[in-house]
C-alpha cells in the first residue's frame, strides 16, 4: 500500500500535521491519512516548549502508524523558516577551451560551492539559483551548454541542528529509521511559484500563526528568506489587549471581521463564551485590527529593503500559509499598505485550492519528487 507513498509532517507554528500521501492525476494528490495536533509552537527561533514539540511529534506519527498498520518507517520532516539560514554562494570554474558542459562539471561546481562553515546546524539541502555561461547567458541547466567558464549562484539550507535532535528523538522512538530534512520555505518557493516567475525573482509571503516568512525565489532556489514572529495570532493578542477582550474571544471576532464592508455607525460583533456575550463596535475592531496589520506591513517592507540584489518592491507579493485568509480584508490592506499587488498562493488541486494548505502540500510535492528521483536538485550524502 505504501511502496508508491511517502510520510511527510508540515511543523506550523501553533500545530503540526503528519500525512500519508501518493501522486494522483493531473497534478493532485492522494491523502491516505492525515492527523494534526496543536502545541505551543515557536517564536524567536526557539520552541516555546520542546516537551509539547516533541509530543506532539510522537503523537501525530503514533496515528499515522496505527491507520497504516505500522509499516512506515521512513519520514519527512519540513523545517521552518524560523529554523532555516539560507547561505549564498557564487563560484565559477573554468575550462581550457570553449567545450560542452557535462554534468561532472555540474556536480564539480556545486561540490565546490558547499559552504564549510555551517556555525553547529546542519546543512540539508542545496540548490541552484541559475548558471552562467561564458557570453553572459543565464541558464538553469546548463549540461549540453557550449562555454569556456561555468558560474553558479547556489543557495544552501542550513537547518537549526537542536530543531533536528528533537525531532529525530521524538520520531526514533515512534520507531522511524530515517528522517529526511526538507526546508519549508525551499519547498514552498518551488511548487507554489511558477518557473516562469522565480526566472526574474518571486516575492512569497508566508503568513503564519505565530511565525511568518518573507521569501525572494529566483531560478531554481531561494536568495532570500527571513522570519519573524508576527501572525494571526498577534493580530488577536493586539486586539485581546486594546479592547479588553479574552484571547479565545479576539481569535473568533478574526474570522467575523471584513476590512472592506461598508458598515453603519453603529454596528457590532457579537460573540458568545462560556455563557456570557461580548460585543463590540464594528470601526472600532476594524481600527485596531488596520494597526496590527500595519505593524506587519513594516515588517514586511524591512524585509524588502534589506534584500538589495535586486530592487523587489514592484513585485506581486505571493501570500499562503495558515493566516493568508484569516481576516477578510487583510491582502487589501497589506496591498493599499505597501502599495503593491497581493496575490493568494494556493495548490491548484480541487478542495485543496486555499493558501492554508500552501505549505502542506509542497511539502508532499518536493517529499514525492525525492521519492521518483526525478528533483532537480542535488542532495547531499545524508538523502541516501
Amino acid at each position: 500500500m505504501l511502496n508508491k507513498s511517502v510520510t511527510v509532517i508540515d511543523v506550523r507554528s501553533s500545530q503540526l500535521t503528519a500525512v500519508v500521501a501518493e501522486r494522483g492525476v493531473n497534478g493532485t494528490f492522494i491523502i491516505k491519512s492525515s492527523f494534526t495536533s496543536d502545541y505551543d509552537g515557536y517564536a524567536e527561533g526557539q520552541m516555546i516548549d520542546e516537551n509539547s514539540f516533541s509530543a506532539a511529534l510522537a503523537s501525530v506519527i503514533k496515528r499515522t502508524l496505527s491507520a497504516c498498520g505500522d509499516k512506515v518507517r521512513s519520514v519527512y520532516v519540513g523545517v521552518p523558516g524560523e529554523f532555516t539560514r539560507v547561505v549564498t554562494t557564487d563560484n565559477v570554474i573554468s575550462f581550457p577551451s570553449r567545450r560542452k558542459v557535462s554534468r561532472a562539471d555540474v556536480r564539480s561546481l556545486e561540490n565546490a560551492s558547499v559552504p564549510s562553515d555551517i556555525k553547529g546546524g546542519r546543512l540539508v539541502r542545496s540548490a541552484c539559483l541559475y548558471y552562467v555561461l561564458s557570453d553572459m547567458r543565464r541558464v538553469v541547466e546548463p549540461a549540453g551548454m557550449l562555454t569556456d567558464s561555468l558560474r553558479g549562484r547556489m543557495c544552501h539550507y542550513v537547518c537549526d541542528g537542536r530543531y533536528c535532535d528533537l525531532a529525530e528523538a521524538a520520531l526514533a522512538g515512534c520507531g522511524m529509521e530515517k528522517v529526511t530534512f526538507i526546508p519549508a520555505i525551499h519547498a514552498e518557493a518551488m511548487y507554489l511559484l511558477p518557473p516562469e516567475k522565480r526566472d526574474e525573482y518571486a516575492v512569497l509571503f508566508d503568513f503564519g500563526f505565530i511565525s511568518s516568512s518573507y521569501i525572494v525565489a529566483c531560478g531554481n532556489g531561494i536568495a532570500y528568506s527571513q522570519s519573524f514572529s508576527l501572525g494571526a495570532g498577534h493580530l488577536a493578542l493586539y486586539l485581546s489587549e486594546s479592547l479588553g477582550m479574552p484571547f479565545d474571544v479576539a481569535l473568533a471576532v478574526l474570522g467575523k471581521v471584513n476590512l472592506n464592508s461598508k458598515d453603519a455607525a453603529a454596528s457590532y460583533i457579537e460573540h458568545m463564551s462560556d455563557g456570557k456575550l461580548y460585543k463590540f463596535a464594528v470601526s472600532e475592531v476594524k481600527e485596531k485590527l488596520r494597526e496590527a496589520l500595519d505593524g506587519i506591513c513594516e515588517t514586511l517592507e524591512e524585509c524588502t529593503r534589506s534584500f538589495t540584489e535586486k530592487p523587489t518592491d514592484g513585485k506581486t507579493l505571493y501570500m499562503t500559509g495558515e493566516s493568508a485568509l484569516a481576516v477578510r480584508g487583510a491582502a487589501d490592506h497589506i496591498s493599499g499598505r505597501m502599495v503593491r499587488v497581493v496575490a493568494m498562493a494556493s495548490p491548484q488541486i480541487p478542495y485543496y485550492d486555499k493558501p492554508s494548505f500552501g505549505p502542506l502540500f509542497s511539502l508532499i510535492d518536493m517529499a514525492l519528487s525525492d521519492r521518483e528521483n526525478t528533483s532537480i536538485f542535488r542532495f547531499l550524502g545524508i538523502f541516501g
